[in-house]
């Protein structure tokens, strides 16, 4: 069924909602979801949506996944559609594979810009902006009456800012003209903002419902990264209340649902939000509790829980991740009034259920998490870096050798520049551990993406290794991750098979799809785990190979992404393309956490490091 009939025939006592998923990088995590669909989707849902990777980077599984949802699960179901980076054809093979599928729902949107001139990239020269798309559905004789179509709006503006806030809402109001149905906005904190920008919206005469997007906080570095990334202004408020807390995960998340329910109430109050559209993230909890705090899905509003905007006795600093970041993974001061008293319905973790389905990836902090769990990847689900051209060329400048990259992750490492393409920030205070071994790989040539030094058992507050709920324990094995040429990964497969002694794992794989490995098929390294009152032992980051190989794509894709920021036949392109296609990424495990040196002595040896590499 379409959306605008279902808003219009809409007859509960409650606003409606919608719920958004993206399509899980592994097939299991894809199985899995469908689980988790139907488990959420039991709060009553209108619709979810589902999806779509820039320039159809996940055309197939999105298709798939919403056809699934649509056809086996019986919801009804919104893809997403980019038009921007598509290839002659593809956004007419996509609306006909939607229609196939009986999804009757489409979200108009731009996708992501071309970076730099993106002259070598072929694209459909019909779409340059999300009016094309919505124009094009509705000017179709196969497809104007098949679908109802949304389109996307920025109550804090659009990324590009382009122009300003009247110029965009002369954009928005040629994109409803054009024939769009109903507006999904960007994520937000600032409700007052919101409400001041609706009020322009329908004096705009934009009279198409608006659904306001609402993503509950997960983790502090999420919740910056997407704020970035969307371009979301983060009120006072909001900022001051997660400062005290920000390094303890369980805090964190109890104070982003009390966070959704108070701007839901205050969105709802307002007389012109009739419905929202809850970003899940793949995740289940939260979302499953802000509808139940609410009193939409039977839960009670009643207080069960302390409140969680009392100064919390103590901080439980979350597990950061390294140098190995690659994106990965959005009020104004009343936008929190009524926080001071907001209820929600008590945790459900700590049953003691094994293995239970909906808090398996509670705290998805790890940079692999389980390769089994629909929201594995959810780090890396935006793309890229999000970086710009030029913004590339003024951090990095024009490389053309060996040496100007190793001075690239070195300069990195020594906090002269702030970020790589594969690290989106300056090193973790973990990291600054291991800076002196992480130092002495790189000017051997071994390109560090991703580390960690090993953790015997420190309490989970702790300010550097802490994460997840207070009164537990946290332990990690140590890791490297890095990029050497094939002499250099034989020689390691060599060291390890000789004197590993079982203690060493390792997968190397290259941009040709090859992949080596002593460890066993079905074999998985958890790296990081904790453990904690009442619940099972928790594991946050898992290597196993369909893990690795997950990220060895993205690896090599990234460096294809930077290659792309010079023009072809440069010096720097044919640097950048011949090392994606000579290197190797290598992933190390050393077992024996409780010897803090064992992983780098273990690379330090002279029969690995004896030479230099330029």
């Amino acid at each position: 069924m379409k959306l605008t009939e279902k808003i219009a025939a809409y007859k509960l006592n409650r606003p409606f909602y919608t719920f958004e998923f993206f399509p899980p990088k592994t097939d299991e995590g894809f199985e899995n979801l469908l689980a988790r669909v139907a488990r959420i989707s039991s709060l009553g849902p209108i619709a979810v949506s589902v999806t779509w990777g820039a320039g159809g980077a996940t055309k197939d599984r999105s298709l798939e996944l919403a056809g699934l949802i649509q056809n086996e699960e019986k919801i009804d179901t919104i893809l997403h559609l980019t038009c921007t980076n598509m290839e002659g054809g593809m956004v007419d093979e996509a609306l006909r594979a939607a229609k196939e599928r009986g999804v009757q729902n489409i979200l108009a949107l731009r996708g992501d810009p071309p970076r730099g001139e993106e002259y070598w990239i072929p694209t459909d020269p019909r779409f340059t902006h999300g009016v094309d798309l919505v124009a094009y559905i509705r000017s179709s004789p196969e497809f104007s009456s098949a679908f109802s179509i949304g389109v996307a709006a920025y109550p804090d503006g659009h990324t590009d800012r382009e122009t300003d806030e009247d110029g965009e809402l002369d954009h928005l109001k040629a994109k409803v003209d054009a024939g769009a149905d109903f507006i999904i906005t960007q994520l937000f904190y600032d409700c007052d903002n919101f409400l001041r920008w609706l009020e322009k919206v329908r004096k705009k005469g934009i009279t198409v419902p608006v659904i306001p997007s609402i993503m509950p906080l997960q983790t502090y570095a999420s919740f910056l990264r997407l704020t970035k990334l969307c371009g979301s202004r983060v009120p006072e408020s909001v900022a001051s209340a997660l400062e005290p807390i920000k390094h303890d995960d369980a805090q964190v998340k109890e104070y982003g649902i009390a966070l959704a329910i108070d701007m839901v109430k205050r969105l709802t109050a307002s007389g012109d939000v009739a419905g929202l559209h809850f970003c899940t993230l793949n995740l289940e909890k939260s979302v499953r509790r802000v509808i139940e705090g609410l009193g939409w899905a039977g839960g009670s509003p009643e207080i069960k829980n302390r409140l969680i905007t009392d100064p919390p006795s103590q901080a439980t600093p979350s597990h950061t991740d390294d140098d190995l970041t690659i994106t990965p993974t959005s009020a104004s001061d009343s936008a929190t009034k009524g926080l001071i008293g907001s209820v929600l319905p008590p945790p459900d973790a700590g049953r003691g259920e094994i293995n239970n389905a909906s808090s398996w990836d509670e705290y998805p902090n790890g940079r692999f998490g389980d390769f089994k769990s629909p929201a594995f990847g959810l780090q890396d689900q935006w793309g890229g870096p999000v970086i710009t051209r030029g913004e590339a060329l003024q951090k990095w400048g024009n490389p053309t050798t060996v040496q100007d990259l190793t001075e690239i992750f070195l300069k990195h490492l020594r906090g002269e520049v702030d970020s790589t393409p594969f690290s989106q920030g300056p090193l973790s205070p973990e990291s600054m551990l291991i800076l002196t071994e992480l130092e002495k790989l790189n000017r051997h040539g071994w390109w560090t993406v991703g580390s960690q030094p090993a953790v015997d058992g420190v309490p989970s507050t702790h300010e550097v290794f802490g994460w997840g709920p207070p009164s537990g324990y946290v332990y990690q094995k140590g890791f490297v991750e890095f990029f050497a040429d094939q002499e250099e990964v034989d020689k390691i497969e060599k060291r390890i098979r000789e004197d590993g002694q079982g203690w060493v794992d390792y997968f190397a794989g290259n941009f040709q799809g090859e992949c080596r490995s002593n460890v066993p098929d079905g074999g998985r390294n958890a790296v990081t785990w904790g453990v904690f009152p009442g619940q099972e032992v928790l594991q946050t980051t898992i290597i196993e190979r369909e893990s690795f190989l997950s990220w060895k794509d993205e690896a090599f894709s990234i460096w294809c992404e930077w290659a792309s920021f010079y023009p072809p036949d440069s010096e720097e392109r044919k640097l950048l393309e011949g090392v994606r296609d000579r290197r190797w990424l290598v992933s190390i495990v050393h077992h024996d956490y409780k010897d803090a040196s064992a992983l780098w002595t273990f690379l330090g040896g002279d029969a690995l490091l004896s030479k230099s590499v330029p």
